[in-house]
């Protein structure tokens, strides 16, 4: 077998779709995106592309460390992800060649379903509490806020408020027993985190995620001492080495990375498996389309640390198109009692509506990340 073309989708609302066609008719489907770069990720797809078209895409391993490692410079998002979405594709021609679920070819499940947790809002706080709500009518006993607003370096004990009254309306609006993830998402600087992890402790949250941002690792000790909640980091990391570092320094209690930005399935894995040696949970990022959730789908079923998986069903991105758009099966993702069934078809699981697919490319997207400032005119962390 050798492959024959790889072709990307640029579809609504933020997406990057991949097929990589073969000689022999098989096709396998894979999601390489960093938000808001679609266009720029879709270049790096087609530079691989030389060396990828002729081979035989069962040779995973041997052409994973042939995209990685051939060229002089390597690792970050862009690359990563063109890499990334490659090897979902290539896992998904092997399951479909032997009709079985990835998961199968490597090892076998350890679960049949897993937790999945609903993304409620806070990016600019107003009805989260009513959000938590009609996510727990819906069946999840999990959902994810972000915390706050534009925080500067030192802020004011107002803002600091406003997070504790609106986690405060979110665990009074569903109780006790719904867990409760609040994503700083590197919106927070060391001072203002240090405050707010304090403040935060008699919430009884589920993790903080991102309390500071990914470059600086070295607060993450003195940090975690502050609060008892899980801290959870790892979305703006890429590489196995990437996460080394995180793991030898301690303070993180849940890794998460995206096998859509930390070279596919072949990579996270071996991510989690370093996790598990340190006893560091996972819960891999997934804010993305159908491809990506069915490739962590396939992680979750063999990473023992694996706990809980995001999900982007009914997320505001979301707009133009969802979750369940993209596929032909809608019930592949059914979730009960907060939890999703792993996919046990061949492959990733997921048959693609590949009409559907090259009807929505035509029309596309130029999504971009926000470009939020302060009070007095710098840019803010978004």
């Amino acid at each position: 077998m050798k492959i024959t073309g790889l072709t990307t989708f640029i579809v609504p609302p933020r997406w990057l779709f991949l097929r990589i066609d073969t000689d022999e008719g098989l096709c396998g489907w894979g999601e390489p995106i960093v938000e808001g770069r679609a266009h720029t990720v879709a270049a790096a797809v087609d530079e691989l592309s030389d060396y990828l078209i002729g081979k035989d895409p069962r040779h995973i391993e041997d052409l994973w460390s042939v995209m990685y490692r051939s060229g002089f410079y390597r690792g970050g998002p862009v690359l990563m992800s063109a890499i990334a979405g490659i090897d979902q594709a290539l896992w998904d021609i092997k399951g479909k060649d032997l009709g079985q679920p990835v998961h199968a070819l490597l090892g076998g499940p350890v679960r049949e379903r897993i937790r999945v947790y609903s993304w409620i809002g806070g990016d600019r706080p107003a009805d989260t509490a009513r959000a938590a709500q009609q996510a727990v009518a819906a069946g999840f006993t999990a959902v994810k806020m972000n915390a706050t607003e534009e925080l500067q370096y030192v802020d004011t004990f107002a803002k600091v408020e406003q997070v504790l009254a609106n986690v405060q309306a979110v665990r009074d609006a569903v109780g006790p027993q719904i867990g409760i993830g609040l994503d700083f998402h590197g919106r927070v600087h060391k001072p203002m985190a240090k405050v707010l992890m304090r403040e935060l402790a008699p919430f009884k949250l589920m993790f903080i995620e991102e309390p500071v941002l990914s470059e600086h690792l070295e607060a993450l000790p003195e940090l975690a001492a502050l609060s008892p909640a899980p801290i959870a980091l790892g979305e703006r990391l890429y590489h196995r080495t990437d996460f080394k570092r995180v793991l030898a320094m301690g303070g993180v209690d849940i890794l998460q990375p995206d096998p859509s930005h930390a070279g596919g399935i072949t990579e996270t894995r071996k991510i989690a498996a370093m996790a598990e040696a340190y006893d560091v949970a996972v819960a891999f990022h997934c804010p993305l389309g159908p491809i990506a959730l069915a490739a962590n789908l396939q992680l979750d079923a063999l990473c023992h640390n694996a706990f809980i998986q995001e999900q982007s069903l009914g997320i505001h991105y979301n707009a133009t198109n969802d979750l369940l758009d993209y596929v032909e099966d809608r019930s592949v993702f059914a979730y009960h009692d907060g939890c999703v069934a792993i996919p046990g078809g061949p492959g990733l699981g997921i048959t693609v509506n590949e009409a559907y697919v090259a009807e929505r490319a035509a029309v596309g997207h130029r999504w971009r990340n926000p470009v939020w400032r302060h009070a007095d005119g710098s840019v803010a962390e978004w």
